[in-house]
């Protein structure tokens, strides 16, 4: 799985979102994604992928691009 797949299925299967709503235009606090929540994302994604976020500010100002983004910079090639 690529990092988009692995959010897009993270926010769809463990926080309730309907995957219609999801985009990558689509602010992480739209989703009802809160800084707790965040952090829950954040710990499932790096236990998904192997890779630490530690280092990578997110916040739900975010949009689910973004969070990809950020995800896709840390997923070695």
């Amino acid at each position: 799985m690529n990092a988009a797949e692995v959010v897009n299925a993270l926010l769809v299967q463990r926080f309730g979102v309907s995957s219609g709503d999801v985009t990558d235009e689509t602010p992480l606090r739209s989703l009802r994604i809160d800084s707790l929540a965040l952090e829950e994302l954040r710990v499932l994604i790096e236990d998904q992928l192997d890779i630490d976020l530690e280092d990578v500010p997110l916040t739900s100002r975010d949009t689910v691009g973004q969070l990809v983004a950020a995800v896709d910079g840390m997923v070695p090639a």
